[in-house]
């Protein structure tokens, strides 16, 4: 395990970077991973835009980022995604936002396709779902938590629906989008902070 994240730290890029890439799948009709259909094109240039305004918008509040700055160990922060997933548009940007307020905490973005190994070390479910964040202790290398690909509220929001409708479909996507819309980014924040909280035992 420690030998895959290794790997797949050596490759990750920062979220600046990754902000370039999506920028110039959009100018160039692409899109990142081995499916380069019209569609996730499509949902490439849409995450493009989503994330452009989540940066310019979200607020961490201050109850948080007392908590995230009494992190006292060094860790680092380990991304899969992909530029087409629509989860990843919504999570990433909070995700920085809330790296950003600790010098402790170093962030990582890597491809899913492109790091299969590490990727099926975090199955959710038994799926490849992003994105994903690991949470790993820079000394030691120990992974001590990972989030995603959804906040705890949204991932009920999905289970509720697939166990009503037996399946995801178009609608409730668009519930999901208006979810995340109305959330402003708060649940991602607030099961982050947990997680650090509880793993790290600082607050």
């Amino acid at each position: 395990m420690k030998e895959i994240i290794r790997e797949s730290l050596d490759k990750s890029i920062s979220y600046s970077e990754y902000l370039d890439v999506i920028n110039t799948q959009v100018a160039n009709n692409d899109t990142s991973g081995e499916n380069k259909s019209e569609d996730l094109v499509a949902y490439t240039k849409l995450n493009a835009k989503r994330m452009k305004r989540w940066d310019k918008t979200l607020k961490v509040s201050e109850e948080a980022k007392a908590k995230i700055e009494k992190l006292d160990k060094k860790v680092t922060w380990l991304v899969l995604t992909e530029t087409w997933c629509g989860d990843a548009a919504h999570v990433l940007p909070v995700i920085n936002k809330v790296a950003e307020t600790s010098e402790n905490i170093s962030l990582g973005l890597v491809f899913r396709d492109e790091n299969e190994a590490l990727m099926n070390q975090f199955l959710t479910n038994g799926g490849k779902s992003i994105p994903k964040l690991i949470m790993i202790e820079e000394t030691s290398g120990e992974v001590f938590g990972s989030f995603g690909p959804r906040p705890k509220e949204a991932t009920q929001l999905v289970l509720d629906y697939k166990e009503k409708h037996g399946a995801i479909s178009a609608e409730l996507k668009e519930n999901l989008q208006v979810w995340y819309n109305k959330d402003k980014g708060q649940s991602t924040v607030n099961d982050l902070v947990a997680l650090l909280t509880k793993e790290l035992q600082f607050a």
